[in-house]
């Protein structure tokens, strides 16, 4: 898999939007690494995709063989080990105290995660059920729910998803709805992707704020929480796809507020390299674009299988809870 830097990557993409020619786009969090090719060009026995119903999977020639039998979800062995509570609060009291000096008012702290599992990475990518879906070679899969942005006749969206609760517990809906935490995390969030589409579009509004979406997991259903946002682009937008999708990089639901000071944060609170894991996947025909933040995020090294997983910390924020939150999504949507 051929990467291209950042100048490289912005050149490409300008030039797919000018001549109109369909191209896929990978790109890491730290925006060095990336992966833009021409629809026809990509090799399906290196990188698979299917995102949200634009894949390469029927011109696979490479043959496809379950590492389990039965019924998925019956024959599945998923064991994750997280790190200690005791790890995790040393980087959460980063971060926090970091909020409480007002350097942030929120940050997005992630973890690394090995899990013990039968499944190999193109078996995640098969069977899980997800909206966007990413396979690269022995390196990683990804199954995202979260939207990035989607360009359609000249209107820009985005669709930042904040807060998660599991969908068993009582009142789950009314509760996840009246968390102060999960409501100021939401606002916070809402507020910096309105403020950074306002940097590539005009009259950006809020269409829906906080609604709730389900997602069904090897472990249950779990409720997230979710807002649109729309503005209208410039007329020559798509000569210049790379700059616009550059500028919005990274992701603010999974950096933070104010960005380049939380990165800071992130980077002094974490203890991995996120890599391809919180960047953007994505499609465009030269025109029309549709992408997805890379989270829900399983990572190979030589036979051990890692899996990337965290959530937003604001001032609010109890350390035990969110240790328990970036448990809880360590799943694959296979059921």
């Amino acid at each position: 898999m051929h990467l291209y830097n950042k100048e490289q990557a912005i050149k490409r993409m300008n030039q797919f939007g000018q001549h109109h020619r369909p191209f896929v786009f990978i790109i890491n969090y730290l925006q060095d690494a990336s992966y833009i090719e021409e629809v026809a060009a990509v090799d399906s026995t290196e990188l698979l995709y299917n995102l949200n119903g634009f894949t390469n999977q029927a011109t696979s020639t490479e043959k496809y063989t379950p590492s389990f039998s039965a019924k998925p979800a019956n024959s599945i062995h998923w064991q994750p080990s997280a790190e200690s509570f005791y790890s995790y609060q040393r980087s959460f009291n980063i971060v926090r105290q970091n909020i409480l000096a007002g350097n942030s008012f929120l940050t997005n702290l992630t973890c690394r995660t090995p899990v013990d599992t039968n499944l190999t990475l193109k078996d995640i990518y098969y069977h899980s059920k997800a909206i966007y879906k990413l396979w690269v070679k022995d390196t990683f899969t990804v199954f995202s729910p979260e939207i990035f942005v989607r360009i359609h006749q000249g209107k820009i969206s985005s669709y930042p998803m904040k807060g998660t609760i599991d969908a068993s517990i009582p009142s789950a809906a009314q509760l996840l709805m009246n968390d102060p935490k999960e409501a100021a995390e939401h606002a916070t969030i809402v507020d910096l992707i309105r403020n950074d589409l306002s940097m590539v579009a005009n009259q950006v509004s809020v269409s829906r704020y906080r609604y709730i979406d389900t997602l069904q997991t090897n472990q249950g259903a779990i409720l997230q929480t979710s807002s649109e946002i729309q503005g209208i682009l410039p007329e020559n937008y798509p000569e210049h796809l790379g700059e616009l999708i550059f500028r919005l990089l990274p992701a603010g639901s999974i950096t933070g507020a104010p960005k380049k000071k939380t990165m800071q944060i992130i980077r002094e609170a974490e203890t991995y390299d996120r890599g391809f894991y919180t960047g953007i996947m994505g499609y465009s025909d030269g025109i029309n674009l549709d992408s997805a933040v890379m989270i829900r995020f399983v990572e190979q090294e030589g036979e051990k299988m890692y899996f990337k997983s965290g959530g937003g910390i604001t001032c609010q924020s109890d350390a035990e809870s969110e240790y328990n939150e970036m448990k809880q999504k360590i799943y694959v949507p296979i059921y």
